[in-house]
């Protein structure tokens, strides 16, 4: 003889009202949570501007740089150098555009006025000196892998 199934509760008690909600609400908080995360820090592709160092085309090729973005009309690089703790090699973006050698630890690199302005607007920079690093994706991709300092 057969046996009948116990009674299940309807597809609209409370229960299943509550677990469906607590799982749509757990789906959207990790969704806007990697969502921030991912969206914190920015992507910077090289190959679509031109930087230059001296009077020749920059184009990056170690893993990590530095990013020291500064104004050379109110410090001078060397100052600000000195207070940067990272070992990596450091792209220094003057903002007065004035064309350095480069260093042992420092590339000198600049660029148009747009491209300046590209530049710290993507990045979000209101204060200089400042400074982040980026770490290659790909190719001439870059990734922001730092939050934005400035430098006393």
């Amino acid at each position: 003889m057969l046996k009948k199934n116990k009674k299940r509760g309807s597809p609209f008690s409370l229960t299943y009202l509550f677990a469906s909600f607590f799982g749509a609400a757990m789906v959207a908080s990790a969704f806007a949570y990697y969502n921030y995360e991912f969206s914190k820090y920015k992507f910077f592709d090289f190959s679509k501007t031109s930087f230059y160092q001296k009077s020749e085309f920059f184009t990056p090729t170690l893993e990590k740089y530095t990013v020291l973005v500064y104004s050379s009309n109110m410090q001078k690089s060397e100052d600000i150098t000195q207070k940067i703790k990272d070992d990596n090699k450091i792209l220094a973006i003057d903002l007065y555009q004035k064309r350095f050698k480069e260093e042992d630890s420092t590339i000198h690199i600049t660029s148009g006025m747009n491209t300046l302005l590209k530049f710290i607007q993507k990045f979000n920079i209101y204060d200089v000196p400042c400074v982040f690093e980026i770490v290659k994706i790909k190719d001439l991709k870059y990734k922001q892998n730092t939050r934005i300092e400035i430098i006393e």
